[in-house]
């Protein structure tokens, strides 16, 4: 930890949070697209989530070791150029016209997002003194909906079409003119793209000739003879501290809600307002990612007021209560409900990461942040799951029942960090 923050390298680093946003947001837009062009249940459409998120698992232990036998502004370096290549292959994927290749690229953005996320969630909590280091994620996270709604509007004007909705018109169509209309559609998902790769290179510009404090652990840089830290030992470490791996089971539910959740409001919209198209549908993911953003500051000025333990209890409890609306009301105001549960998402993951990160001993810090990161991988699952539901089911509305079970961990989770520093004060 530093004793102050550099500024400008904190805004730069910041920036990065914006990246992964606009990538997982258009991963809601290419559901909906996915699902008619390649007439996919909502169990195969959610692979898509499935591919994004195994991604992150994979990789976040291969850039922990890169971070530490390097630092962490070339692990950000190196998920750059992994981002770049992956937002490339969609070029390909959109010629070859199978749902399989789409995944590959979403998987290999997935690649670059890991070793982003895994060295920019850590460096925001080290870059400056150690009493704000939840502060100072919780407001480089902020920067995360900006991203992610940037990512619907490019979705919405760039991939979605003007007039009916893509079933609707294929209703009436023939087989082969089915066919010419589905390479039409996939080739639309190359526009947002095209954008998002100048940026990346901008980005990774700024990032090269920037120079950036290392941030690594104390004692080692102190004291040469001080043996390193082996991953067998780290592991054994944290298998073992109990708070640890309850943050990580919190984190892995709050990551697959937050995916389950922005994954289906579209198609949820669509459900219960079959006149309108998928454009207009994406307003609701755009509503949602401002509601997250406000919900963010919301939750920024409360944890100066209240602890952070009674702010997230809080809030997991109303989540709660808006999951059951949107289940089992059934009218248009469920989609409301589900676009309000965005404000209550907006503090969580940052908070979770940074919490859990406390439980650790500094000298395991990059190995733990690598596992926090590992943990997105609920967003892997959770999707999956609900759209599974669905299908059985028969029922969207219903299936965003298995969101409630994970708002109820995490309120569950923060209850008990409440009440155990309660007892230990």
């Amino acid at each position: 930890y530093l004793n102050r923050t550099p500024i400008f390298q904190f805004i730069l680093l910041s920036c990065l949070f914006p990246l992964w946003g606009a990538a997982a947001s258009l991963n809601d837009i290419l559901i909906t697209q996915f699902k008619s062009v390649f007439t996919l249940s909502d169990f195969a459409s959610a692979l898509v989530q499935s591919a994004f998120y195994g991604g992150y698992f994979l990789i976040s232990i291969p850039a922990s070791i890169v971070i530490r036998k390097t630092s962490y502004k070339t692990a950000i370096l190196c998920g750059l150029l992994f981002y770049i290549v992956g937002c490339s292959l969609f070029f390909p994927a959109s010629h070859m016209a199978t749902y399989t290749m789409f995944l590959f690229a979403v998987f290999s953005i997935a690649i670059g997002l890991g070793f982003l996320e895994t060295a920019s969630n850590t460096y925001s909590t080290m870059l400056g003194p150690r009493d704000k280091s939840t502060l100072r994620l919780n407001i480089s996270q902020t920067f995360y909906p900006i991203g992610a709604a940037s990512g619907i509007l490019l979705g919405k004007y760039l991939v979605f079409q003007e007039g009916e909705s893509l079933s609707a018109q294929m209703a009436n169509m023939t087989p082969e003119q089915i066919h010419v209309f589905r390479l039409e559609m996939l080739q639309h998902t190359l526009e947002p793209y095209k954008i998002m790769i100048c940026i990346l290179v901008a980005i990774f510009i700024l990032f090269l000739i920037t120079k950036y404090p290392k941030c690594k652990v104390k004692e080692v840089a102190n004291n040469q003879n001080t043996p390193k830290v082996t991953l067998g030992e780290t592991l054994k470490y944290l298998s073992g501290n109990s708070l640890f791996k309850k943050g990580i089971v919190a984190q892995f539910l709050y990551v697959g809600m937050q995916v389950a959740v922005w994954s289906f409001t579209i198609r949820l919209a669509l459900d219960l307002m079959p006149h309108i198209n998928e454009r207009m549908a994406a307003d609701f993911m755009v509503i949602s990612f401002v509601c997250f953003f406000v919900g963010k500051f919301i939750a920024n000025f409360l944890m100066t007021k209240f602890s952070v333990n009674k702010v997230l209890l809080a809030y997991s409890i109303i989540g709660c209560i808006l999951i059951l609306y949107v289940a089992f009301i059934p009218n248009l105001t469920a989609i409301y409900a589900a676009v309000a549960i965005s404000i209550l998402l907006g503090p969580c993951w940052a908070t979770i990461y940074a919490e859990t990160l406390k439980s650790v001993e500094k000298k395991y810090t990059e190995t733990a942040g690598a596992i926090i990161v590992m943990s997105i991988i609920g967003g892997a699952f959770m999707p999956a799951v609900q759209g599974f539901v669905s299908d059985m089911v028969g029922s969207m509305q219903f299936s965003f029942i298995v969101n409630f079970f994970c708002f109820a961990y995490i309120g569950w989770y923060f209850y008990y960090k409440m009440k155990l520093e309660n007892k230990e004060g």
